[in-house]
């Protein structure tokens, strides 16, 4: 069922979806397994399209934590909210450029892992910068984000598709960013293995 809902999703906002098929067990666990889910209070995933990564960071989390889940989609985040039970996991409905206050009106002020399969090639990239600016803030020294990007790696600028080179970007905002080729997916995928050591710095409230 999960494969109609993405295929049918896909045809109709590829500029959303951002991929052609949900992503393999493969690819899940590569995005899963550099996470310190064990020990997270707060997860976050962005773009969990039909759940294939959700499964994944669920099966990893620690009884207590928080799996806060962004997606834009309706229909992604109605079959979400009808596939997954536990109760340890938020669907929220709306853009991850809404990151920062999404993550205030919940009480979170620290985030531990972040899983996100973001189109950032289909982002503009000021918005880019915007989401991790937003972002950063909530992570600490022993924080972790995982990104996927296809292999061919391709972006729209100024309507032309060109290659988007991710790890320039990433380390824009973290210490240490670790490239690993997941072949047994549909494309191949990179996976991005991002730290951040820096001070923490203190997210905004909402009413400053």
């Amino acid at each position: 069922m999960s494969l109609r809902v993405f295929a049918v999703e896909a045809l109709a906002d590829f500029h959303t979806t951002a991929a052609i098929s949900p992503g393999s067990k493969h690819l899940a666990s590569a995005m899963s397994e550099p996470l310190p889910l064990a020990r997270a209070r707060v997860a976050v995933e962005f773009g969990a399209g039909t759940g294939a990564i959700t499964r994944a960071l669920l099966d990893e989390l620690s009884p207590s934590a928080r799996l806060l889940v962004f997606e834009v989609n309706p229909r992604f985040v109605t079959h979400l909210k009808s596939t997954f039970s536990d109760p340890r996991l938020v669907v929220i409905h709306s853009s991850v450029e809404n990151v920062d206050r999404e993550l205030c009106r919940r009480g979170c002020n620290r985030v531990d892992a972040v899983a996100s399969s973001l189109g950032l090639g289909f982002i503009p990239e000021p918005r880019r910068h915007a989401l991790f600016r937003r972002l950063v803030p909530f992570l600490h020294e022993k924080s972790v984000l995982t990104q996927y990007q296809y292999i061919h790696g391709l972006q729209f600028e100024n309507g032309r598709l060109r290659r988007l080179r991710l790890q320039p970007l990433l380390r824009r905002y973290f210490d240490s960013v670790q490239l690993r080729v997941i072949w047994r997916n549909l494309p191949p995928a990179f996976v991005f293995t991002c730290h951040r050591r820096r001070p923490q710095i203190r997210p905004a409230r909402l009413d400053e």
